[in-house]
């Protein structure tokens, strides 16, 4: 069988010229017929001038014949002169349905490149995958409000950026033991929000990478824990919601999952769906991450206690007498009352912003400073 060859298809000059010459006329008669200067007629033919609605409809006149059939000659001749090697368009198509490409580039994750080629195999880099067609995998435990079970274009980007940080961080192997003595250095960090700066060391010393990655616009992240290798376990932040009481119950909830080895054995997402809810339908195991992240803010039994005795007037005053007895800062307090209260305008002047303390001493990127 033989291959298909496209057909030549010749600029509308050539079949001009062979309309003049079957009529006879010169280029200087059809300019005058048309009422227009020589030099049209002569860049026509030569296939510098392409031929106008306008100029179309004169022909037609001249020589008897519809305007459609020089416009349709015109239309054939400029399509075959483009040309898309490789099918470059549909390829980049393809990039941009798969990942967060633009987002990706501004934040200069992957650098851009006029090469569809070099393009691909950039984003094949950082999601460690083969070729475009492969699925990017990573074994994770993540917290995201208002979510699928599926793990987002966004999410996946944003979990690599994480992976890619933590694998270059050198900290010492990590223990269980040890994580659970730096939870107990990291409690009395909760009375003053500029102790949050202590985070990032702390958990460095116990083994466990940190890192910090301001989340994609829609991707509803607020932290992760997965691990490297076998026994590297790395939690990610993004510190969405800049609050005390977020930041301390998303750490403690992560934390949780590398005590129980979340994520650890398989390559199964395990994740939220709902920030600090205990609901029937979640997994054991994020039901326990919730327990512990709102139980290490503020021990249930002591606000249990403090709601019984108060309600239903919950006086500033009471609230910040409270925290101090307990020793953590009010915030924490005031978190935990707006979920049992179902009020989340009570007392926020109290809920302060910690991103800027932490992100001074954590591994980082984002909140305008990208990094590649």
């Amino acid at each position: 069988m033989n291959a298909r060859v496209p057909a030549e298809v010749f600029p509308p000059g050539e079949f001009l010229r062979e309309e003049l010459e079957a009529r006879e006329w010169s280029q200087q008669e059809l300019a005058d017929i048309l009422d227009r200067p020589p030099r049209l007629v002569s860049e026509i033919i030569a296939g510098k001038r392409a031929i106008t609605p306008e100029t179309a409809k004169g022909l037609a006149d001249a020589f008897g014949m519809s305007p459609d059939y020089w416009m349709n000659l015109e239309s054939q001749y400029q399509l075959s002169k483009v040309n898309l090697p490789n099918d470059k368009v549909a390829r980049k198509a393809r990039l941009y349905e798969k990942f967060p490409v633009r987002e990706m580039l501004r934040r200069g994750w992957v650098r851009a490149s006029e090469n569809i080629d070099v393009m691909e195999q950039r984003f094949c880099d950082f999601f460690s995958i083969p070729n475009v067609l492969a699925e990017p995998e990573l074994c994770h435990s993540a917290k995201k409000t208002h979510a699928t079970l599926d793990v987002t274009p966004l999410q996946l980007a944003w979990l690599f950026r994480v992976k890619a940080m933590a694998t270059q961080q050198v900290v010492p192997s990590y223990s269980r033991s040890n994580l659970l003595a730096a939870l107990e250095n990291l409690k009395p960090l909760i009375l003053s929000p500029e102790e949050v700066r202590h985070v990032p060391r702390i958990l460095a010393e116990a083994g466990v990478r940190f890192v910090l990655v301001e989340p994609m616009a829609g991707s509803k992240m607020d932290g992760a824990c997965f691990w490297l290798d076998d026994n590297k376990p790395v939690i990610g932040m993004t510190l969405r919601f800049d609050r005390i009481d977020n930041f301390w119950f998303v750490l403690r909830h992560e934390i949780e999952h590398v005590l129980r080895e979340d994520g650890k054995a398989n390559n199964e997402a395990v994740i939220d769906t709902d920030v600090g809810e205990d609901r029937v339908e979640l997994p054991e195991c994020e039901r326990l991450a919730n327990k512990a992240g709102a139980e290490f803010c503020v021990p249930s039994a002591e606000l249990e206690n403090f709601i019984a005795r108060v309600q239903p007037y919950f006086s500033e005053e009471k609230v910040l007498r409270f925290a101090q007895r307990i020793y953590v800062h009010p915030g924490l307090v005031v978190g935990q009352l707006q979920r049992k209260m179902g009020r989340h305008d009570f007392l926020r002047k109290h809920q302060v912003k910690v991103r800027s303390l932490v992100l001074s001493s954590a591994d980082a990127d984002g909140w305008g400073s990208f990094t590649e």
